[in-house]
């Protein structure tokens, strides 16, 4: 598709963009609503005192934490069969109905809140997630094709609908599940990933021919007309090798949260000293590294070294993930037992003029938004426009009675999840300033780029390490000052926004377009250790806590990430050695 054959979508425009975008947009930022607000509240959940008001289920973090961890490590690996399937068999646009279709019924099984239905709503997500995921974006890039000088803005406004999918839904459902009830908090979670659904869904007049079900015959032309240079096939040692890391890490998955929550283990048997989780982590770790070790040196020289670089880059994202993620496992635990959150007087009433504003601003200029979709779609998407409207009003009413509720009492309690929007609120601010940066001349290398994003999330850590230096070991609560926490997460948003934009583009730039599908495997897989690993370790906080001191437990994830920092400049001459002149 050429700049002149979709043409059509720019003659209904909004803010100088296809109207379509905006229905993206929003079908994302939904979406985002629901992940972010069910995660936001499920490891408190899980955690919380199986007595009180608002029971939990009083598990230990290591127990939530490993469940949490295999979620989030499925929910990156599950896009790659995802995006495959809508590339190849049903079409982007199917599979975005599908996953948003899955994934409401997991939300709404999680709202059960018994067992069964927890492990059954997780499984649904994660199935959605690999629909959903990958094919949204994949839907924008279409649209722009041929449109390269508007492509960079269509992608910030999408991303900003992430962050604000994400802000409201940790916000909403935080709030909900905490002070009425977690059901109602999961419950909301799976009511807006419905609308979701249906807004997209009757949206599809927009569409014309994107994200149809994929002709066969044409894409078995563009892989052979792409396919002309000289491939690497995958050996029998490729193979063998593969396998050995697909079912030791899937073992490791599944054998993690079986054995720490219902005392199953399925494979129990301890291998040098280490238990079977461990073994089976190590040996999937190991064969991964020995299929790189022997798959890319048989590429040619340039197209060699750029992959080592972008597996260094990778190595790097893994451990950056592993201390980032600790913002939906054990901070939410240290936030709700190690600080205090009551407010009263000129503090209360100060916090609730910032949560006014926090709230009522973004989703003021979100409505602006929508209003500009409904004059130029309304009558060609009425139904639509419609479920999207009435959407708006359900969310207006529930910020509405939550602000009421909030001036109401004299004291305030913060909510343990409240804190966690403080993510998407520093992006929102800071992302404008960070993409001049990386526009002007002085955007800095690749290197240190990722030294600025580990260093700055050591950093943010060391702020909670100092601030709980006088917590002796063993103390399971403590009122520590909030102002640890607001620093710890401006820095690791700060560190995000340095490192995370980061692995796609070089993946582009580095990667030739016929290896994409193999290294973005490899990026994923990267990100998805990440997620796994920092719950594994973060599942430790009580016993660390327990036996160092709470202190101790941060400082883990201060000095590693500052180390790696390091270590990033130091490579420098050789990473730009190897990248061969890319930028």
């Amino acid at each position: 598709m050429n700049q002149n054959s979709n043409a059509e979508f720019f003659k209904t425009s909004v803010l100088g963009h296809p109207s379509l975008l905006f229905v993206l947009f929003f079908t994302e930022m939904w979406e985002r609503f629901s992940y972010y607000g069910m995660r936001a509240i499920l490891v408190i959940f899980l955690t919380g005192l199986i007595i009180g008001d608002n029971p939990g289920w009083g598990w230990s973090s290591s127990e939530a934490l490993s469940l949490l961890g295999t979620y989030a490590m499925f929910v990156y690996l599950t896009p790659l069969l995802g995006g495959w399937l809508a590339d190849n068999k049903i079409g982007y646009r199917m599979a975005v109905v599908i996953g948003a279709l899955f994934m409401t019924l997991g939300h709404a099984s999680m709202a059960v809140e018994t067992p069964m239905f927890l492990y059954i709503g997780i499984t649904l997500l994660v199935i959605g997630n690999g629909f959903f995921k990958p094919n949204m974006t994949s839907i924008i890039s279409k649209i722009y094709e041929g449109r390269d000088d508007k492509k960079d803005g269509a992608y910030n406004i999408f991303y900003m609908g992430v962050n604000a999918g994400a802000f409201i839904g940790i916000m909403l459902c935080g709030w909900i599940g905490e002070k009425i009830g977690w059901s109602y908090g999961f419950g909301l979670a799976g009511i807006f990933m419905f609308l979701g659904m249906l807004q997209f869904y009757y949206a599809q007049p927009l569409f014309g021919n994107i994200g149809d079900k994929p002709d066969k015959k044409k894409v078995n032309e563009l892989e052979s007309t792409e396919n002309k240079e000289k491939l690497n096939p995958f050996l029998s040692i490729d193979y063998l090798l593969i396998s050995i890391f697909v079912i030791s890490a899937l073992i490791f998955i599944v054998n993690d949260p079986l054995s720490k929550i219902g005392n199953i283990d399925t494979f129990n048997f301890t291998v040098f000293g280490m238990q079977d989780s461990l073994f089976y982590a190590l040996l999937a770790v190991i064969s991964f590294i020995i299929i790189l070790i022997i798959r890319i040196p048989r590429y040619s020289l340039i197209v060699r070294d750029r992959m080592i670089a972008f597996t260094i880059f990778s190595l790097f994202t893994v451990f950056f993930w592993a201390g980032f993620e600790q913002g939906a496992g054990s901070l939410p635990i240290y936030t709700r037992d190690f600080t205090d959150r009551f407010l009263e007087g000129g503090a209360a009433t100060t916090f609730k003029i910032i949560d006014l504003l926090v709230t009522v601003i973004p989703l003021g200029i979100i409505t602006y938004v929508l209003i500009n979709l409904f004059k130029m779609t309304y009558k060609k998407i009425a139904l639509s426009n419609t479920i999207l409207g009435f959407s708006f009003v359900i969310i207006w009413g529930i910020v509405i009675y939550k602000l009421f509720i909030e001036f109401q009492s004299t004291e305030t309690e913060v909510p343990v999840t409240w804190f966690a929007i403080l993510n998407s609120l520093f992006i929102i601010v800071f992302a404008p300033l960070f993409t001049k940066w990386w526009d002007s001349e002085y955007n800095p290398p690749a290197s240190v780029k990722y030294f600025l994003g580990l260093f700055l999330l050591g950093i943010g850590f060391a702020f909670l390490a100092f601030g709980a230096r006088n917590v002796p070991a063993g103390t399971e609560t403590a009122s520590l000052s909030m102002i640890w926490l607001v620093f710890a997460y401006l820095f690791h948003t700060l560190g995000e926004l340095c490192l995370s934009p980061m692995g796609l583009s070089y993946l582009s730039k580095l990667i030739p377009a016929r290896m994409i599908a193999f290294m973005f495997g490899v990026y994923y897989l990267a990100i998805a250790i990440g997620q796994k690993l920092a719950h594994y370790v973060g599942g430790d906080i009580d016993k660390i806590t327990q036996e160092y001191s709470l202190s101790g437990f941060f400082l883990i994830f201060t000095i590693i990430p500052i180390i790696l920092g390091v270590c990033s400049l130091l490579l420098h001459p050789i990473l730009k050695k190897l990248m061969h002149g890319i930028k």
